[in-house]
């Protein structure tokens, strides 16, 4: 009966041999249960219509009803895109594909009513919803459906070939009515399901997918947010365990390194909490056993300064040390100043990142082998199974948040001893927050900013204010300084966040003519070496002001720049929000970060916007976030964060988070190999999530 779970999706009714190899490259979707486990990212209300005149700028997602009154095709070649006018009879909205368009434009009828649902996209105040789900509508009210409809993520690719949001739903439709039921294990005892209000696993997997309400649609991601969270918990118990089993190096020798730069380069005095982390540092390294730490400390604490005395300290008991930042423009960040802070001292530091090629990638590649490259600075690179270490005592991961908990264990396989590993963020998390996301991790704050910083500034701006905005930059630049002008990401497709980008952009050169202002862009799909070059013409001051992305938010290091615009901030976290704002006040003068957005923003925006502007504290901040989110919404998308989860959101499953812990930690007192009844599911859940996970390259070992 198994292998009905395990056949191939080409062999379901509807899919055969093409769109089975579109499946499987695009949504790695290779069996009928990889299909079941393709879950929805949110679902549509059919019962909450709103009208068009109701559509303002806190909204995010919409569900409309409304006859087509206009087709037409705009621009041509890159920039073509078909516009589709809907009206409702409260007004009219415009539905916008830039690919995909032929396609659209031969299924969709003029005159023909629609229900439409999609993302919000506003420019210049004017709303639109890119590449929505539509559906021919009868006109009248939608009896037979159910009121929940599952949206499932899909490409264009997947699209061209008919496998739409409705038509992925039927797949999974098909699979679910043809499934023995017998054929599903619950993992759960009844005492389990009933203590922590946990549903059926068969019936999860028929509502997560097709649920008639919300509350169904709660309660079914609970159950499948509870089985990722409690393998996770058991993930970090292992690797606690583990890592505090494992024999380190002994850093025992404070030499020449550690004191000369210590005393003699060190620009400034460490803050206490510099000084005590460092401790920290040092007492796990002198154990005999593998230090994993995690270091937080706010924008410009100075963990990275932590870091480099910790890895002068495996210098000097002969061992090499690296830093893997998530970004090539950090990287080369990192190298440049750590460069030049050690260069007195004769150490040896090289870089290594995607775009280091040919000759000189082979010569890298030789020093980090033979190791005279002391300290080698990269990105993911570095954990590429050809990156040899001849003695790698230290591994620093910068922004932690960015890797996963399996990127930090491949330092592991290094060496035969594991290398020390320290992770650095500064995203800020809450303290119990962090023991959990990070539970086996050590974990020290950095809670005290270096003396002399001026607090940055943060206005709130509506768009009316536009224009005192700009004039207000026009007198900053006049002074010398540099501003940063950052759009929000668009989710759903890389060509639409260029085209929003270059929208802006050419909006910044009205305000900023090129005859005397210099204007750098940098976004994500640029090539390394050109995001590098406009990068530097701002790091070097021969750009006034640099367009961005968010591809800028962490680390990018230019004192001279003094204001930080974000545009349409009602569409950022206050996290996200709180690293841009940290991109200035790194040099001697007074900055500024304004956050700009539409006049009628959401209550919730508002929230965000007044915390923003009444607080520098990124832990204070974190804490108001969780307050703001709270549990969250049953319709939240799917977050990647740390650890990689198809549906738990860190922040919002808090609850979650601690009700799994505290089963785990029961387990372990009670049961630790599992043979009892109660506990023999929950081993075979594990065994099973260990399978699915061994194609990651990792094997973690959840079960002694």
């Amino acid at each position: 009966m198994e292998s009905y779970l395990q056949t191939s999706i080409e062999y379901l009714k509807g899919v055969g041999p093409q769109k089975g190899k579109l499946l499987k490259e695009e949504l790695k979707i290779f069996t009928f249960e990889d299909m079941l486990l393709y879950f929805p990212y949110r679902y549509m209300d059919v019962n909450t219509v709103q009208s068009i005149q109701s559509i303002h700028s806190g909204m995010d997602w919409v569900y409309l009803k409304g006859r087509v009154v206009d087709l037409r095709e705009e621009g041509g070649g890159f920039k073509k895109r078909l516009i589709v006018t809907l009206s409702d009879g409260t007004g009219n909205i415009d539905l916008v594909w830039f690919q995909g368009g032929e396609w659209i434009k031969n299924k969709i009828q003029a005159n023909a009513f629609y229900s439409v649902f999609g993302k919000l996209t506003f420019f210049n105040q004017k709303a639109s919803i890119n590449h929505p789900e539509f559906n021919l509508w009868s006109g009248e009210k939608e009896k037979s459906q159910q009121e929940m409809i599952p949206l499932y993520s899909t490409t264009e690719k997947l699209r061209k070939k008919g496998l739409d949001n409705r038509n992925l739903g039927k797949l999974t439709q098909q699979i679910l009515n043809k499934l023995p039921p017998n054929l599903i294990t619950d993992f759960f005892t009844e005492e389990i399901k009933k203590e922590y209000a946990l549903p059926p696993r068969l019936w999860a997997l028929y509502k997560i997918h097709f649920p008639q309400n919300a509350e169904e649609a709660f309660y079914a991601q609970k159950r499948f947010k509870f089985e990722e969270l409690l393998v996770t918990q058991f993930k970090i118990n292992k690797l606690k365990l583990s890592s505090q089993t494992l024999i380190g190096f002994r850093f025992e020798n404070v030499r020449d390194y550690f004191n000369r730069f210590y005393h003699e380069i060190l620009p400034f005095e460490l803050t206490n909490a510099q000084k005590r982390v460092l401790r920290e540092i040092r007492q796990d390294v002198n154990t005999g056993r593998q230090m994993n730490r995690l270091v937080q400390g706010d924008v410009g604490s100075g963990k990275t300064m932590v870091a480099l005395l910790a890895m002068l300290l495996a210098l000097d008991n002969g061992f090499q040390a690296s830093l893997m930042a998530p970004t090539e423009i950090l990287a080369r960040q990192h190298y440049e100043s750590i460069h030049s802070l050690v260069e007195p001292l004769g150490i040896k530091v090289v870089l290594l990142t995607g775009s280091v090629k040919g000759k000189l990638r082979k010569e890298v590649m030789l020093s980090i082998e033979d190791g005279s490259a002391q300290i080698t600075i990269g990105t993911h690179a570095l954990i590429e199974d050809n990156v040899t270490f001849k003695q790698l005592g230290l591994a620093v991961i910068d922004e932690q948040h960015r890797f996963g908990v399996s990127q930090r264990a491949q330092f592991w396989k290094k060496n035969a001893i594991p290398p020390h590993v320290l992770v650095m963020t500064a995203t800020p998390i809450p303290r119990t927050l962090a023991m959990t996301l990070y539970g086996d991790l050590e974990v020290s704050m950095i809670d005290e900013l270096p003396p002399g910083r001026i607090p940055i500034q943060t206005f709130h701006r509506t768009e009316n204010f536009r224009p005192q905005v700009m004039q207000f930059i026009k007198q900053e630049i006049s002074k010398g300084r540099q501003v940063y002008i950052v759009y929000p990401l668009i989710e759903e497709s890389d060509h639409l966040q260029f085209e929003s980008l270059l929208a802006g952009l050419e909006q910044v050169k009205m305000w900023f003519p090129e005859e005397r202002y210099n204007i750098a862009m940098v976004h994500g799909k640029q090539a390394a070496d050109q995001k590098q070059r406009n990068m530097d013409r701002f790091v070097k001051g021969e750009a006034h002001i640099l367009v961005s992305t968010t591809v800028i938010e962490v680390g990018v290091n230019v004192p001279n720049a003094s204001i930080m615009v974000i545009e349409s901030a009602e569409r950022f976290g206050l996290a996200q929000l709180h690293q841009l704002r940290g991109r200035v006040g790194r040099g001697a003068e007074k900055s500024y970060c304004i956050l700009l957005t539409a006049s009628n923003i959401s209550k919730e925006s508002a929230q965000r916007m007044s915390i923003m502007v009444q607080s520098t504290d990124g832990f204070k901040i974190a804490e108001e976030d969780l307050k703001l989110r709270g549990p969250g919404d049953i319709y939240g998308t799917k977050q990647s964060g740390a650890l990689d989860f198809r549906l738990v959101d860190i922040v919002e499953d808090v609850e979650l988070v601690e009700m799994t812990k505290k089963l785990v930690n029961q387990i372990i007192e009670e049961d630790p190999k599992m043979l009892s009844e109660k506990y023999k599911g929950i081993k075979n859940m594990l065994k099973k999530f260990e399978e699915q996970n061994t194609k990651e390259g990792i094997k973690w070992h959840l079960i002694s």
